[in-house]
């Protein structure tokens, strides 16, 4: 029987190395915001199950059926993101809290009248694609962290950490939204990066500029 806290636990762990993060238990923890004898418990569970392999070093991957929970919730979460901002009008930055409660409750059935209702599109509102891409592969795409971007150049935001609502609700307020375009001016000693974002000129820490990815305008 596949339960929430499966669904939640086999996401977390597509999503982490999505990000490029080595999973292990404490990956886990931290992500889950829960105890680690609990992950413990939780893994011994997913293990038995066949959703998921341990490595001798601890690492955590995901079996084919594990896979297959994940990507159905991603899929899942994906759609409600898109049905709250393109039928409710909720904020870019508002929905991924309200679709982590509502990816559970959403029925085989109602997942097809929502795909039937708001088309096949591979981007959520925070322009992030739908699967496992890691960093490796979104550099293939031409993307690139906003940390990383060069000085002189023109990009647009292709996609941002959605996890941190008061992150989004920054990135917000300094009009770093997906698709915004961004003028790199300068990275700056201090780490930050000097930006122009529309008429405005803006440092932006390091731990921010880490948390969203550019394309060459």
């Amino acid at each position: 029987m596949i339960t929430i806290s499966k669904e939640n636990y086999l996401k977390a762990i597509a999503e982490a190395q999505a990000e490029g993060q080595t999973v292990i238990a404490a990956t886990l923890s931290h992500w889950l915001s829960v105890s680690r004898p609990a992950v413990t418990f939780a893994l011994k569970r997913l293990t038995k199950d066949g959703f998921v392999r341990v490595q001798p070093n601890g690492e955590l991957h995901l079996t084919r059926s594990g896979r297959q929970v994940a990507e159905q919730t991603m899929r899942r979460h994906h759609l409600i993101e898109r049905m709250l901002s393109e039928i409710f009008g909720m904020e870019w930055y508002e929905v991924h809290d309200e679709a982590e409660r509502l990816e559970h409750a959403v029925s085989p059935a109602f997942e097809k009248k929502l795909v039937e209702k708001l088309g096949r599109k591979d981007i959520c509102p925070h322009g992030n694609g739908l699967g496992f891409a890691n960093p490796a592969e979104r550099r293939k795409r031409g993307h690139r962290l906003l940390a990383e971007a060069e000085p002189g150049s023109r990009y647009r935001v292709a996609g941002v950490f959605e996890r941190d609502r008061k992150l989004l609700e920054f990135f917000e307020s300094e009009g770093i939204r997906p698709g915004a375009p961004i003028s790199v001016k300068a990275r700056n000693y201090d780490g930050t990066v000097s930006l122009a974002v529309g008429k405005r000129h803006i440092r932006l820490g390091s731990s921010a500029a880490d948390k969203v990815w550019v394309a060459k305008a």
